[in-house]
């Protein structure tokens, strides 16, 4: 089959916005739309996480309806970015659940802010589980959507998990190729195993009794930008440290010693075996991540798609009205056919 690469003209993006007329904050300010959002707990072994489930407009008890799990970002939590796609697909008719991973915001684990790719990998099916308790939810209608590195983490739980019928990530971001070759292949591996054995050295420092250390995901300042920090990490500043999208649940802050079993984690190196189910990547053309959705594609099987939204950068998907309604629109139609 021919590649299936969809890319957006200018036109058609204000066409779309025009016709959906979705007016947005960028602060993530969202009208309910007659969406019902309640907290929820479910278990991930001996874990609680803690999950906003948010039920669609008219919501009629005798029916089932299609449901989708949404993946929040590396150092991210429910109330930003995932809870913003979770309402608005509820808005389209999808059952959704937006959660805070394991060990972060308002769920369990110890110690805090640990970033373990399994256990958020099991997160994903654990939210799995807890939908199919649900009297409204069709258990054969239950997809995944992942934004950043929520997404690869979605796309790895797909290659477990058959219950998930349809996967998707938005801004795609492929957290073990990062860590072991740095942004845009920044890293060297002589600088890879140095950080290992830093990771090492902390592990014996902490066995010993001293404090967990925490390692920032962003610059904390303006004032740490250099000319070498990538655009990526400029707009995660952007977002996470104004009141554009910063929450108290989530610090931008990561425990040291979890690096070594991200620089572990390999999320493409099954994505074949989710055919035939579909997978979506939906990406910014100026994104400098781009290439990690493009990786996805490549190596997944069909029925799959890369959806480019021309201008967009990698943030920008996150929150930005002039992108976001775009995005919906591409994942109501996906999930509208796929379950």
């Amino acid at each position: 089959m021919a590649k299936k690469i969809t890319l957006i003209l200018t036109g058609i993006i204000f066409s779309l916005f025009n016709l959906m007329n979705i007016s947005m904050a960028q602060n993530m300010a969202d009208t309910n739309q007659g969406v019902s959002v309640q907290k929820v707990t479910f278990p991930n072994n001996a874990i609680t996480v803690v999950g906003n489930l948010y039920t669609p407009a008219n919501f009629d008890k005798s029916k089932k309806y299609p449901a989708i799990v949404v993946v929040h970002p590396f150092g991210g939590v429910k109330e930003q970015t995932s809870g913003h796609y979770a309402q608005k697909l509820a808005e389209q008719g999808f059952i959704t659940l937006a959660y805070d991973a394991s060990y972060q915001g308002e769920s369990g684990g110890t110690p805090r802010l640990m970033e373990i790719p399994d256990m958020r990998i099991e997160d994903v099916s654990s939210a799995v589980d807890y939908l199919t308790t649900l009297s409204k939810v069709d258990e054969n209608r239950i997809g995944a959507l992942g934004i950043c590195t929520g997404g690869v983490y979605a796309i790895k739980a797909a290659q477990r998990d058959y219950r998930i019928k349809s996967v998707a990530g938005v801004s795609t971001f492929d957290l073990g190729r990062a860590r072991r070759e740095g942004l845009n292949n920044s890293m060297s591996y002589e600088e890879r195993v140095k950080r290992l054995e830093e990771v090492g050295k902390q592990r014996t420092r902490q066995a010993r009794g001293e404090e967990v250390r925490l390692a920032a995901a962003i610059p904390d300042s303006p004032a740490q930008f250099t000319d070498k920090t990538p655009v990526l990490y400029k707009e995660g500043y952007e977002y996470y440290r104004t009141p554009r999208g910063q929450h108290p649940n989530a610090p931008a802050r990561y425990v040291f010693t979890s690096l070594a079993r991200q620089m572990d984690f390999f999320p493409y190196d099954q994505i074949d075996t989710i055919s035939p189910r579909p997978v979506l990547f939906v990406a910014g053309s100026e994104a400098d991540t781009l290439y990690y959705s493009e990786d996805g594609y490549n190596k997944a099987k069909e029925p799959r798609e890369l959806f480019i939204i021309p201008g967009a950068t990698h943030m920008d998907l996150y929150d930005k009205p002039q992108y976001v309604p775009i995005v919906v629109a591409k994942l109501t139609e996906f999930y509208g056919k796929s379950l």
